[in-house]
């Protein structure tokens, strides 16, 4: 079942799409501004832009040995609480500003043999290439397009009234809840698309081989995050409290020696795990619960995140007849008012992957994500002289506008929410944007490679939009 089928006949009449006002000599000048806006970026991008991403991956990975390192001591509250915080941090980093972006393509244009589209993995359970194709090509090409947009609703809820109801649908706030803490694994899911397999589009052998890249991710989490990383903490306090000669506090009593007990036959072992094991099995156990909380943080994090850029009440969503023969122009527009930002400080952009800006994200998505904010301005600008909406609100407003969505279409009917208006600003507009360089700026990136990123050939991973 899909949870992106239309009804016959909407619950409330639909809210007008900002397409309708928009000729189509309006919608080719709005291609242009908008893709001069992505060369005038592209002409730009230097040695700062390469500094950036490269201390963003040094600091993700010198917070991971911190954390490390702090939970060797995990037995201890303080210790637990800030080693945990260092690794949820990290895992953050390297889910949000580093792995999807470099995965859009983001920093291909460096030609770094490392930070490319075509041979970055993250620490997640979807594979690369599963995500890249469902994620970068068929949702970017796609975006809010109702029956193909497979991130609409992720084909498990409905988040939009003229999304036909189910009785399934009663459970979503609570399935909602469970993807929460659960994101990576019902991503990873949720990129199978076992819906094309129904339908007759996708081998099973094909959903074979992709369920063996997402055991193998699922292995590679498990064993490092829930048994080497708790083997290595119980073995430094082990040898820290031979060391000190069984000075360390630690429990009293040792789990291994409860056992030895009671078989019976080994009380002398009992006593020797009596002494030397209850620090090592609490160390063992403190690790392993902030490795797991420290998942759990990433999980909730990029659930809040992708969920407020994509489905709060400004969005607006659309039919495969509104979206007929459209032009690169209806595609930008598509994508400017299909998405939503977030607002907050510098460190919140960072930690979200800079997807605070999704309407600029959803615009330029091999755009690296750090100069979103410097051409926020002029896509603001853009909105104002052409009628558009700019789709922005707080963290707390776009969450509480997503989860009261997805509570009230658990139930049958609902009407679509008001939407914004044309976006008005008291600022001067930003002036005249320099002319295109595409043709030189796109050379530097490897195109003829098989995996490469966004707007590029290659691997089913380019987004899609109407050509030039």
């Amino acid at each position: 079942m899909t949870n992106t089928e239309e009804t016959s006949a909407p619950a409330s009449p639909d809210v007008e799409s900002p397409l309708a006002h928009l000729s189509a000599e309006t919608l080719d000048r709005l291609a242009e501004e908008f893709d001069a806006i992505h060369d005038e970026v592209y002409a730009s991008l230097g040695d700062k832009d390469r500094k950036y991403i490269k201390s963003v991956i040094a600091a993700q990975r010198q917070l991971v040995v911190a954390g490390r390192v702090i939970l060797f001591a995990s037995s201890s509250k303080p210790a637990w609480v800030a080693g945990t915080a260092c690794l949820g941090m990290a895992k953050i980093l390297e889910n949000m500003e580093i792995g999807h972006n470099v995965m859009h393509g983001q920093w291909d244009w460096m030609n770094d043999p490392d930070i490319h589209s075509s041979v970055w993995d993250w620490d997640t359970a979807s594979t690369a290439e599963a995500w890249k194709h469902s994620h970068n090509y068929i949702h970017h090409t796609y975006t809010n397009i109702r029956g193909l947009d497979k991130d609409l609703g992720y084909e498990i809820m409905r988040i939009d009234p003229k999304q036909r109801w189910h009785p399934v649908y009663l459970a979503q706030p609570f399935y909602n809840a469970l993807l929460t803490v659960l994101f990576e694994w019902g991503v990873a899911l949720h990129d199978l698309d076992l819906e094309s397999l129904w339908a007759g589009e996708k081998s099973p052998t094909q959903v074979l081989e992709e369920l063996k890249g997402i055991a193998g991710k699922a292995k590679a989490q498990f064993v490092k995050d829930y048994v080497g990383w708790p083997l290595v903490s119980a073995a430094v306090f082990g040898l820290a409290q031979v060391a000190m000669r069984g000075k360390l506090p630690q429990p009293k009593t040792s789990r291994v020696a409860g056992l030895l007990r009671r078989s019976g036959r080994w009380g002398a072992g009992a006593d020797l795990a009596d002494r030397w094991l209850p620090g090592v099995e609490k160390t063992f156990l403190s690790t392993l619960l902030a490795d797991v909380t420290a998942n759990i943080i990433r999980n909730v994090w990029a659930h809040a995140i992708i969920f407020c850029g994509h489905f709060p009440d400004q969005t607006y969503t659309f039919s495969k007849r509104e979206v007929e023969n459209e032009t690169r122009g209806g595609w930008y527009v598509r994508q400017l008012v299909g998405s939503a930002n977030i607002e907050g400080s510098p460190l919140f952009h960072i930690i979200s992957g800079n997807l605070g800006y999704q309407v600029e994200h959803h615009l330029f998505p091999d755009m690296p994500s750090t100069r979103y904010s410097e051409v926020a301005p002029k896509i603001k600008d853009i909105c104002e002289r052409y009628d558009l909406p700019y789709n922005t609100g707080r963290f707390g407003q776009q969450w509480w506008m997503v989860h009261r969505t997805i509570a009230r279409l658990a139930f049958p009917g609902g009407k679509e929410r008001p939407k914004p208006g044309p976006y008005r600003s008291s600022a001067d507009p930003t002036g005249e944007v320099a002319p295109s360089e595409a043709a030189r700026f796109r050379s530097r990136m490897p195109s003829d490679h098989p995996a490469a990123g966004p707007e590029h050939e290659g691997g089913g991973v380019a987004v899609d939009p109407p050509p030039r």
